[in-house]
């Protein structure tokens, strides 16, 4: 009975493998053609003497085209929307000058198509010179009314709103996580290399936003990747005498490349832009809700494993063998090199 068991482990690991590979190649191959359609559109109203304000509509790239999907500005606004988008060798732009006769507190702003994509749109806007604001179109609330002068309050609510949505959403930043669980089983040290990996995002994020450092997306994305490929790495080597540099380092490993995973949460903060005014408030409200949503992570991937291990002890005590590890070590570092290969031959 025992040997069925353990055949049966073996085939199922094989089969997580296997699954997890082939998305993973799916992924990362396919994203030079589908990678942008999940990056959030972009809406920046910019108010401009006479009524009138700057408008810049961006929309991912699918496939060489503009992602099928259109603003209206509110009805007082004319045009309500732009001409014929201009790609700049990322995402597709259209910027024209509209006039807002009354202004455009509590007009209705909405995307045309959002609610066939699996994306969404941000949108700043100004109420008046200086008195910015954020709010989130998705497809299920693809319209929605402009408030008037945001609060400090609606600041922080709106923007731990979308750190928590981004970290949920960047499946390297938590695939990094997972493998730091894995990789360091001991609660003292686990502690102090999570809280490395935070201080160290924290600052980079800080310095790209307020522009103290100026890196390109696709390299930064391309060490992400090849960051797990290095915790990877490290879980798949055997036990011995010789301990590995995340054990040698525990802290020093994560502090590294928390600085990079940091340059990508900054680059999405960049993409929202940050209230005038409110700078500091707006920046620690984004890296609280990273913050959040790494927590509700790490809690989610504890509790699962305390909960099979309690209906399937046989199968969780397999995977913590170093034979287990190291077959999940190979999961995570071919789904990275996938990644890795896609964003350097998308440079």
């Amino acid at each position: 009975m025992s040997r069925d068991i353990t055949t049966i482990i073996r085939r199922a690991m094989a089969l997580f493998v296997i699954v997890i590979v082939a998305a993973g190649s799916v992924a990362g191959w396919c994203s030079s053609a589908r990678a942008h359609a999940l990056q959030p559109g972009f809406l920046d109203l910019s108010a401009q003497p006479d009524e009138a304000w700057r408008v810049t509509w961006r929309v991912p790239d699918v496939n060489g085209r503009p992602m099928p999907i259109g603003v209206r500005l509110p009805e007082n606004c004319s045009p309500r929307d732009g001409g014929r988008p201009v790609f700049d060798g990322t995402v597709w732009v259209t910027v024209w000058r509209a006039v807002c006769r009354g202004g455009i507190a509590e007009g209705a702003v909405s995307v045309d198509g959002l609610e066939q994509t699996v994306t969404d749109v941000l949108v700043r806007f100004e109420l008046a010179p200086g008195k910015a604001g954020t709010l989130r179109l998705t497809g299920n609330a693809s319209t929605a009314n402009l408030p008037g002068i945001p609060t400090r309050t609606d600041i922080l609510a709106t923007y731990i709103g979308l750190g928590v949505h981004h970290i949920l959403l960047g499946g390297d930043h938590l695939l990094f996580v997972f493998a730091l669980l894995l990789l360091v089983p001991d609660t003292r040290r686990l502690i102090g290399a999570i809280t490395a990996f935070t201080v160290a995002h924290s600052l980079s994020l800080v310095a790209a936003t307020l522009g103290w450092i100026v890196v390109p997306a696709p390299p930064v994305e391309a060490v992400i990747a090849l960051s797990i490929m290095f915790l990877a790495s490290e879980l798949a080597r055997p036990p011995g005498s010789q301990l590995r540099l995340s054990e040698r380092h525990p802290w020093t490993v994560p502090f590294g490349f928390g600085l990079l995973h940091g340059l990508g949460f900054a680059r999405a903060l960049i993409d929202i832009g940050l209230p005038q005014g409110e700078v500091p408030l707006a920046l620690f409200a984004f890296n609280l809700g990273v913050e959040i949503g790494q927590l509700m992570f790490v809690a989610f991937v504890l509790l699962t494993r305390n909960l099979l291990a309690r209906l399937y002890p046989q199968l969780i005590a397999s995977l913590q063998t170093p034979g287990g590890l190291r077959v999940m070590a190979y999961a995570m570092g071919s789904v990275a090199s996938v990644w890795f290969l896609g964003r350097i031959a998308a440079f």
